[in-house]
């Protein structure tokens, strides 16, 4: 199965996290602090929500939530047929999850996609990358550092 992802910034938490649950007639499957992901049914979504205060209603990034890494491979090698570059993460933990994913780089506008699977759940956010920047580190707040990779 395939879905697109909508990664949010929000202001709010809990504020969101209600308004969200009542829009998608969905509770969220996963809650941390900052951090809530839906997988809702109809239509098929998956919804991340992103504290990040002074943000609310911005997009934080989109993706496609793939079903396994055949599938990340497969898409990969036809975006790069069709001219389009990426970037490449193996075995990352982002938003509390292991994932196999690259992202989409030359969207018109500077959006983010990434195409993803998820390989296992993770007790943490992010995890430090090979070259010591922390993944996703833009993402839930903190001054993102001149190495950081953006990953989820």
């Amino acid at each position: 199965m395939s879905r697109v992802q909508l990664a949010l910034n929000v202001d709010n938490l809990d504020e969101a996290i209600s308004f969200y649950s009542r829009l998608f007639n969905t509770e969220p499957t996963k809650t941390k602090p900052g951090y809530a992901n839906f997988a809702v049914t109809e239509p098929p979504l998956k919804l991340i929500l992103m504290e990040n205060p002074g943000q609310g209603g911005s997009i934080n990034h989109l993706g496609v939530e793939v079903a396994d890494v055949d599938t990340v491979d497969a898409e990969q090698s036809r975006l790069a047929e069709s001219g389009l570059a990426s970037i490449d993460e193996r075995g990352t933990t982002c938003c509390y999850a292991k994932q196999d994913k690259f992202w989409v780089e030359g969207a018109p506008n500077g959006e983010r996609w990434e195409i993803y699977t998820v390989l296992a759940d993770s007790e943490t956010f992010a995890a430090e990358q090979p070259d010591g920047a922390i993944c996703c580190e833009a993402e839930v707040g903190a001054e993102p550092a001149a190495s950081a990779v953006s990953c989820c």
